[in-house]
């Protein structure tokens, strides 16, 4: 992963030094302009483009203590690129989606107009110094109340039978994951029950 950080760095900048050197920019600001002409027929100068002929035999190392390895547990966090399971800090208001209980944090999106376990009523942010699960998720819980039961007043009686609040760990907040989603559900925990259409 490091080794392509640092071709894309170098690929940026070979980029960069062929856009300077076809454009004619050495920096100054004293360019002359073009004479204007009644005539089109004479010849337009066309321009040279000169590349460098050798490419570093090496890549520049990075300094001392740079991590080339991310820390254990973040992968939780990073997006999934199989099928529609994303984190659940990447779903907006109003999508729908399955949970995975051997894959906590992730969310499976769905179609609200087909079976689906939750439909997100609000995304919202942390706000404040928290460093334990107890106080983060009395936080996240105090953030959701209110629009989750606003919501659920207005369903059909038994069509929702839960909330959802999906907060950070301890160990995501401190990296700066913030979101907190706020979902109403067709089944509190247990059972195959579904929503299978949009919320009111």
């Amino acid at each position: 992963m490091l080794l392509v950080l640092l071709a894309v760095i170098l690929a940026v900048g070979v980029i960069a030094a062929v856009v300077l050197v076809a454009s004619g920019g050495d920096g100054s600001s004293d360019k002359k302009r073009p004479t204007e002409s009644g005539s089109t027929t004479g010849k337009l100068p066309s321009p040279s483009l000169s590349i460098p002929s050798q490419v570093p035999s090496e890549l520049p190392s990075l300094p001392s203590g740079v991590p080339s390895e991310l820390p254990s547990g973040v992968e939780s966090f990073l997006p999934s690129l199989a099928g529609d399971e994303v984190p659940y800090y990447m779903l907006r208001t109003g999508d729908c989606f399955d949970i995975d209980d051997d894959r906590p944090g992730q969310a499976v999106k769905r179609s609200c107009g087909g079976k689906h376990d939750a439909e997100v009523v609000k995304v919202t942010e942390l706000e404040g110094a928290y460093t334990t699960d107890a106080a983060l998720k009395k936080a996240a819980s105090g953030l959701c109340q209110e629009p989750l039961d606003d919501k659920a007043a207005k369903q059909p009686t038994g069509t929702v039978r839960g909330t959802l609040v999906q907060y950070p760990d301890p160990a995501g907040f401190k990296i700066g994951i913030d979101k907190v989603t706020c979902s109403l559900a067709a089944n509190a925990g247990e059972g195959d029950r579904k929503l299978t259409k949009p919320l009111r």
